[in-house]
C-alpha cells in the first residue's frame, strides 16, 4: 500500500512562496519561528496540526531561502539595476527570491523551470506588470549562471550541498 501522495512541486512553491510572504510582515528570527510560522501557513490543512520538525519541498525553499536571504539579496540587486530591493512589491521580491534560491542552490531545479514557476505565481498573486519584472530579472540570473558568471560572483565554484540549522 502506498503512502500519502506528494503534492505537486507547484503547490509546494504556492506553499513556500506564501510562507515566504508573510515573513516579510512578521520576520523569523530563528529557524524555530521559521518552523512556526511554516506550520501555521492556511494551505498547510490538516498539516499545521502536526508538532514535528517540517519537511518536504516546500520546507526545504523556504528554509533555503531564509538561511541563504541575504546572499540572494545581493544577486538581485546585481540583476535589478535600477531597482533597489526595498522600492521592490513584496510579492515580486518574494517571489524572486523564491526562484533564484531555486536557480543559485537547487541543481535539480533546471533554471527554466524555476523561471517558469515564478513566472505563473506571479500570475496568480502578483498584478499585470509583475510577471515581465520578475522574468526579466530571472532570465538575467540564467544567463549569468550560463555563463558561468552568477556562482562565481557569489564566491561559490559549486552548488553547496544542504546545510544543517539549529534544531527546530
Amino acid at each position: 500500500m502506498a503512502g500519502p501522495k506528494k503534492a505537486p512541486r507547484r503547490a509546494e512553491r504556492s506553499l513556500a512562496f506564501q510562507v515566504l510572504y508573510s515573513l516579510t510582515f512578521t520576520p523569523a528570527m530563528t529557524v524555530r519561528d521559521l518552523a512556526n510560522a511554516f506550520r501555521q501557513a492556511p494551505e498547510q490543512g490538516d498539516a499545521a496540526e502536526k508538532t514535528g520538525d517540517p519537511e518536504g519541498f516546500a520546507w526545504e525553499l523556504v528554509e533555503g531561502v531564509w538561511t541563504n536571504m541575504a546572499e540572494i539579496d545581493a544577486r538581485l540587486a546585481s540583476f535589478s539595476q535600477n531597482w533597489r530591493i526595498e522600492r521592490m512589491g513584496k510579492v515580486e521580491i518574494t517571489l524572486l527570491r523564491l526562484a533564484l534560491y531555486e536557480i543559485m542552490f537547487r541543481g535539480d531545479v533546471p533554471p527554466k523551470v524555476a523561471i517558469n514557476e515564478a513566472v505563473e505565481l506571479s500570475k496568480q498573486f502578483g498584478d499585470d506588470g509583475s510577471r515581465g519584472f520578475v522574468n526579466g530579472i530571472l532570465d538575467a540570473a540564467a544567463k549569468a549562471l550560463e555563463s558561468g558568471k552568477l556562482l562565481a560572483d557569489a564566491g561559490q565554484e559549486t552548488l553547496p550541498e544542504a546545510q544543517d540549522g539549529e534544531p527546530l
